[in-house]
Parts: structure tokens; sequence; C-alpha cells
């Protein structure tokens, strides 16, 4: 058992995220790399709407760049919502030096993915970060590849290896936690302009 430090004394299940021990963390939405990612316009708004929930929670936000001399910045509108991104080589985030290093400082030892290549750059990153005992979640409209399948495979393959799927209203509301507040109202603000779109 957890015990919330938004809630004092509400007890919740460790297989929560919550606002005080997870991080969001942004893997190589580029600009040359998202025009050819199926589905790019929905990963990049919902990583936006992520981007959003997790800054008011003051809540880390990590990220990547993958050889930006060659695939460029990250996207607009995420760039400007962002500091400057470390840039790596390596396919998985973890091979970043330093990446995570504030994480155990604020006890934070949940990681939400979100980002590209599906198979390629977040697979190896969530296995890495499993090896490393982090817990690892994915927000599957929010990760994305060039073809479904290589997506599909990929879900598969970290799901099976321990990390847990969601999506991204499940986790703003579960950074949430409670209604009635107004951290609840922006939330669902942003919940409202992803319906209405």
């Amino acid at each position: 058992m957890n015990v919330s430090t938004e809630s004092p004394g509400y007890f919740r299940s460790p297989l929560l995220m919550s606002r005080s021990d997870t991080a969001l963390l942004l893997i190589d939405l580029q600009e040359r790399l998202m025009p050819v990612i199926d589905q790019s316009e929905l990963i990049v708004e919902n990583v936006q709407r992520l981007i959003l929930t997790a800054q008011l929670f003051d809540m880390p936000v990590l990220g990547t760049e993958q050889y930006p001399q060659g695939l460029g910045p990250t996207v607009e509108p995420l760039h400007s919502l962002l500091n400057d991104l470390p840039e790596k080589l390596s396919f998985s985030a973890c091979g970043v030096d330093g990446l995570l290093k504030e994480l155990p400082q604020r006890a934070i030892h949940k990681l939400l993915l979100v980002g590209v290549e599906a198979h390629v750059c977040v697979q190896q990153t969530a296995l890495d970060l499993l090896a490393a005992g982090f817990d690892v979640y994915i927000a599957v409209d929010a990760v994305g590849s060039r073809f479904p399948l290589e997506k599909e495979i990929a879900l598969r393959r970290m799901e099976s290896a321990g990390a847990v799927l969601t999506t991204t209203e499940a986790a703003m509301f579960e950074w949430c936690e409670r209604a009635g507040d107004e951290l609840f109202k922006q939330v669902s603000r942003l919940v409202r302009k992803k319906h209405a779109e």
C-alpha cells in the first residue's frame, strides 16, 4: 500500500502512477521523423497534453533527440514547451549520460514513456529502464512507428517484459488523483480539448 502525498491518509495502489513518483520521458519526437510516423498528429497532440499536465503538477519532463543534425529538433508545438533536450546516438535514452540522475533524489521510480519509434528507441529505452529497476509505463496513444505492425509487436514485447500499457487520458487522471479542485478543472479542460477536436 502507498500513502499518497497528495491526499494524506488515503491509501493508493503501488501500481498507480502519482505526480510525486513519476516522470515523463519524451523520446525523439523530431521534425524529420514525425511526418513518416503512423498517426503522428494524434501522437503529438497527446504528448502535448501530457507535457502540460506534468508541468501543471511540477513533475519532471525529460526528453531526448536522436542525432538532431540529421533528424532535426523536436517538433512544434512540443519544442516550445521544453528546455533544450540532450542529443543521443544510442537508440536507448539510457545511453544519455546524466539523463536520469536527479530522479532518485526526488524518489521518482516510475517513468511514462512517449515518442518514436516504438519498436526501436522507445522499446530499447523501456527494456533498459526495466533492467535498471524502474517501473515503466507506456502511453500507447502517444508512441508510434512508421508501420502499425512494428508498434503492435513492440507494445507486446514491452508488456511481456514488465512495462505497463496505459493511455494519455488514463495517465492524466491518474496523476490528478481527485476531482473538485482547480487542478482537476485544468486537467479536464485539456481532456475536453481532445474530445472537441
